[in-house]
């Protein structure tokens, strides 16, 4: 191939060859589409279809209790890992986000295993989300269309194409979403809390054989554990805001500024969907609806649709549109770091005139259309996600540490609060959300197992010998690595 030449093992501290220099101007973003407004929304974005649907579900595995622990749980652990996100982002603002991180950590390999881990997430989750709208599009009668492979189709047709428009145009797009998303999730707040009681928090009948059960945990404390996933679910992306680090204005401080910002969002989010969701119509009621927000409304109101209800239906689509339009940039941009550095195919990373990753963006949708088309099984495709998720997380929180402990003195703009004592309960907390997936859903689990080890044998025989050197997350490894060996010697 005519791009390896040059393009491997060049030393820290030398000048790029010609070969080099050619192939990097090839694989450029543009630079400074957004500030940390556009950034913050893109952080809610990536998350704000969670409050519509899919938390609900672990009521059934743990009770109002038991998923109201579990939110606060996997909040804590999100917080503590944006903040580490954030200082490790103002390090080494690339769009290789935790790759990037865990490639200076924890070398090649754990380089290799985040970005993949994070890959699944964001390739699985729209697809997922394509089902959840189509379902959305049947439900609300729109145009006559039913769910299924054509309505699949036009949402990463449409949706990848704006990507394709350009950057800034795509964000702009998704803040306007994900606004009237949020502004409808208010809403929906206040309608309930008219309907709110205390007493239909707690109405699942008690699994009296469960170890530490009652009516505030009628699954006892293994519910707890078992509704992590779904606690995610109020957060799970926002993660991937460092993704946009290649395209942000002064990243080094408007990253920090933005996740600190999207997390205070989200939690507040979770606090008004779950309480008064599930205390206006009860948590058995809505456990198992695919629509809880609108269940819950109906539930209240004596079960027919109203003018809130319907209103709150709608928003609750524009909530899908924006998770899975900002999902898609979130995964192009992930492969176009780990193509870049060669991890991946390198053609993936190639970038149009208007500077977007175009094979990134079209390659991973032909992959979510098909998982969509041929499986249309939305739930287990977002289990698979979140396994993903989860295993990224833990290895992002251990590079924190990693660089703290081993690189004291490394050029730190932002500080994590805390320090390894954050990152340290974010690693814990991971942990067990990675336990957790396969309490809830073995088979995903397995399956995203099954991916990782594809994946690994080709990283293991193939790609890893074939690195390229000038990509910014790989000097930056470099850097540290020449430094080691000035301090030995």
């Amino acid at each position: 191939m005519a791009e390896d030449t040059g393009l491997r093992g060049r030393g820290a501290g030398s000048p790029a060859p010609a070969s080099e220099r050619a192939y990097l101007q090839r694989r450029t973003l543009r630079r400074g589409s957004a500030g940390w407004l556009l950034l913050t929304g893109l952080g809610v974005a990536y998350v704000v279809s969670g409050d519509y649907a899919g938390w609900n579900f672990g009521l059934a595995e743990g009770g109002f209790g038991g998923l109201a622990v579990a939110t606060v749980l996997m909040g804590l652990m999100y917080a503590c890992m944006v903040f580490s996100l954030a200082e490790l982002s103002s390090i080494l603002p690339t769009a290789g986000g935790g790759y990037g991180f865990a490639r200076r950590a924890l070398g090649t390999w754990g380089g290799f295993l985040t970005g993949t881990a994070i890959l699944i997430e964001y390739v699985l989750a729209p697809a997922a989300i394509s089902v959840f709208i189509g379902g959305y599009v049947e439900s609300l009668g729109l145009f006559g269309l039913e769910s299924g492979w054509p309505v699949y189709l036009a949402c990463f047709v449409l949706f990848t194409g704006v990507h394709l428009w350009g950057v800034g145009e795509a964000l702009r797009f998704s803040f306007v979403v994900t606004g009237i998303a949020v502004a409808a999730l208010l809403v929906f707040c206040v309608g309930a809390l008219t309907h709110f009681d205390g007493g239909s928090l707690n109405d699942i009948a008690v699994d009296s054989s469960a170890f530490g059960s009652g009516s505030w945990l009628p699954y006892g404390l293994l519910g707890i554990w078992a509704a992590f996933p779904f606690g995610m679910w109020f957060f799970l992306g926002v993660e991937g805001v460092p993704l946009a680090a290649e395209e942000a204005k002064d990243p080094e401080r408007t990253l920090p500024r933005a996740m600190a910002a999207a997390i205070g969002i989200l939690v507040l989010l979770a606090l008004l969907t779950l309480l008064p969701a599930a205390g206006a119509a009860g948590s058995e009621a809505i456990k198992d609806a695919d629509n809880p927000l609108v269940a819950a409304l109906e539930t209240a109101t004596g079960g027919d649709p109203t003018t809130l209800s319907r209103i709150v239906n709608y928003a609750g689509l524009a909530g899908l549109v924006a998770s899975f339009f900002s999902l898609i940039y979130a995964g192009s941009r992930q492969l176009f770091a780990l193509s870049r550095a060669g991890y991946l195919p390198r053609f993936l990373s190639l970038t149009s005139r208007r500077k977007a990753p175009y094979l990134g963006l079209i390659v991973p949708a032909a992959i979510g259309f098909g998982l969509a088309a041929a499986t249309g099984d939305g739930a287990r495709m977002l289990n698979i996600a979140v396994f993903g998720a989860a295993v990224s997380y833990v290895l992002m929180s251990l590079s924190h540490i990693v660089l703290r402990r081993r690189e004291p003195g490394l050029h730190r703009p932002y500080r994590t609060p805390g320090g390894v004592w954050t990152s340290s309960v974010a690693f814990v907390l991971a942990c067990s959300a990675v336990v957790a997936t396969f309490l809830v859903d073995p088979t995903a689990a397995g399956i995203a197992l099954i991916l990782y080890v594809v994946a690994v044998g080709y990283f293991a025989f193939y790609s890893r010998h074939r690195l390229v050197a000038g990509a910014p997350e790989e000097e930056f490894a470099a850097l540290a690595e020449a430094e080691a060996e000035l301090e030995k010697g």
